[in-house]
């Protein structure tokens, strides 16, 4: 072969290996840093958590460039419909209600709610309806709140941007409980900064309220992506690499029944 055509022949690959890079998808990922150890945000601005481990394998998987976009969390589904962000991997549950105003791919976990209280709490966490008439703290825009605001009868339920801010009024005493995911509560009080606190009990679910689980979330109509994103997740769990990143953060199946 001639060293012109050879030459020739080293250009085109190049130029097709330049153009099936460019031609990635890029996806903008949603996030809030702000719900650990799902995902959280360091002083130095860097991003850690299940959920970016998760988006991090599964961007890998689909070959996709993946861009982490820090959101609000009230604020996460009206991006993902304004054209700001493409998906949202932020621990969000898959709901009937959210379902009207954007799309999911499959679950990529499932875990249960919980109450955490001060560890001298007169609670005894037997029933939920031990917290009839007490003030409960939450997350806004959440199952959780929705949970307690449905299931727990004369409460007064207190709002907050994010679960920082609820974890400070429970140590301060201004609210007597709060509800979140069970594994965001455990990990908390197991921690130094939660040594205030204990989890009174663990809730049963409810599929119309909690939904099925957790699932990435897509703009209204963008089933391409969903179903991209529900292969990759199937993917990862049948390679191994699933287990691997669960590994690092829990002790269980984190993705549940």
């Amino acid at each position: 072969m001639k060293l012109t055509k050879k030459i020739a022949i080293a250009a085109a690959a190049a130029l097709m290996a330049c153009s099936a890079a460019s031609a990635a998808e890029k996806i903008r990922v949603g996030i809030d840093g702000a719900y650990p150890p799902f995902n959280q945000l360091s002083a130095a601005g860097e991003l850690s958590g299940f959920d970016v481990d998760i988006t991090n394998a599964l961007c890998a998987e689909m070959k996709a460039d993946c861009e982490f976009v820090i959101q609000d969390w009230d604020g996460m589904i009206p991006a993902l419909i304004a054209g700001k962000i493409d998906a949202v991997v932020a621990s969000m549950s898959i709901t009937e209600d959210r379902l009207k105003k954007v799309d999911f791919s499959k679950k990529y976990y499932n875990t249960p709610p919980a109450v955490a209280v001060l560890k001298d709490s007169d609670l005894k966490g037997t029933d939920i309806s031990e917290l009839a008439g007490l003030t409960i703290g939450a997350q806004v825009s959440t199952t959780h709140a929705n949970y307690a605001e449905q299931k727990i009868p004369d409460i007064d339920l207190k709002l907050y941007p994010t679960a920082d801010e609820y974890k400070l009024d429970l140590e301060s005493g201004r609210v007597d409980a709060v509800i979140d995911d069970g594994v965001v509560l455990s990990e908390w009080v197991k921690s130094e900064a939660g040594a205030c606190c204990k989890i009174l009990m663990q809730l049963t679910p409810d599929p119309k309220i909690n939904g099925e689980g957790a699932g990435i979330a897509v703009k209204k109509g963008n089933t391409e992506l969903a179903d991209k994103l529900s292969a990759a997740i199937a993917a990862i769990r049948a390679n191994g690499k699933y287990q691997e990143i669960n590994a690092k953060y829990f002790d269980f199946d984190v993705y549940g029944d």
